[in-house]
This record gives structure tokens, sequence and C-alpha cells, in this order.
């Protein structure tokens, strides 16, 4: 069967918010830096839950906002360069915690999934789907997962215990939060599509 007999779809990319600012290199380095220094800040809103290795923060919201709102490259970079800055030893992550003892702890694997998070969001939002509510807060669940796809077999390891143990202490017990955070989500960035078009 030729391409011909079935044609593929050829749809350009969209535009992100972040591609609505004016300016091209300057902008970017500006806005990768600031999505990483507010996932630094969110960071430090955390909400420690008795006897679970994990805190409830903030950083998820920046970080799949953040992805959202740059893309999936510029959000990625921001992710990694949070990550680097903090094994570098600024004190950025949870708790003012830095260094490459807190990234190979029980928070690690979820450090990283915000790198690949913030790649599937932004993906998602060039595709268009921070722009109605319900596709907003169903690219959020899919970042969501990913984030918990990448920190729950690594706590696992890392702390000892069975993937089923690891699975409620280290996602089950924050839906609640991240549906909250995903309905905050939804509302905000079709918002703010309908005021830039």
């Amino acid at each position: 069967m030729t391409s011909a007999a079935l044609p593929l779809p050829t749809a350009r990319p969209r535009r992100v918010l972040a591609d609505v600012l004016p300016g091209t290199l300057v902008r970017d380095v500006a806005l990768v830096v600031g999505v990483a220094a507010l996932t630094a800040l969110t960071a430090q809103l955390r909400i420690p839950i008795p006897g679970l290795p994990v805190p409830v923060t903030g950083q998820t919201f920046a970080v799949l906002l953040g992805a959202a709102a740059l893309g999936p490259l510029r959000g990625s970079l921001a992710q990694v360069l949070y990550v680097g800055v903090g094994l570098a030893g600024l004190p950025v992550f949870t708790g003012g915690a830095s260094g490459w003892e807190a990234v190979a702890g029980a928070s690690g694997g979820y450090l990283l999934g915000f790198v690949a998070a913030s790649a599937a969001v932004g993906a998602l939002a060039r595709r268009g789907a921070d722009r109605r509510v319900l596709s907003t807060v169903g690219a959020y669940a899919v970042g969501t997962a990913v984030i918990y796809a990448c920190g729950v077999p690594w706590l696992a390891a890392v702390a000892g215990m069975p993937i089923g143990a690891a699975l409620m202490a280290g996602a089950v017990v924050f839906l609640p939060g991240d549906a909250i955070k995903a309905a905050i989500a939804g509302a905000l960035l079709p918002a703010v599509w309908r005021r830039v078009r």
C-alpha cells in the first residue's frame, strides 16, 4: 500500500504559550530559567505526610504547567536545569536538599520523571491539548502518570519496598492533590489562550 492510498495527517505543530511572546533565544533562555526557578520555589512548599517517604509539594504543578507553556524542548530543558543545579549543590530540591544524595534518594525517580513528563506534556500542548479544559486535564493526567512511572519503581528500589506498597505510598495517596492541580490547570491554560488569541 502506498502513501497515496493511505493519506497521513500532516498537521503542522501549533504554538505553545511561550511562542506568543516576542523574542527568540533570549526569551527561551529566560523562560527555561524561570520555569526551573519556579520548580525550585514550589519544591519548598511541602507538606510531609507521616509514615511516607515522599512529601506533598507544589512541584508537579510547576513542572507540568511549565511544560504546557514552554513546549517539549524548553520544558524538558527547564527540568534538566533544575536537576542540574540541584546536583551542583544549590539547595533547590524539596526541603532545601541538594547534591547526589538527594537524587539518589527516595525522590530521585520523581526528579527524573519531571524531565520525561515535561517532554510528554509539552508535546501534547504543541498539539493543542492545552486549549480546552478536558484535554488540558488529560495532558496533566499523562504527565502525572509519567512522573509516577519513573518515581514509583525508583522509590521501591531505594526504600526496599514491594512495588504495591511503593505505588500506594508514592502515587495513590497523592492522586487527590493531583486531581486538584489538574483542575486548576484545566481552568487556567484555556482561559489564557482565550485572552491571547
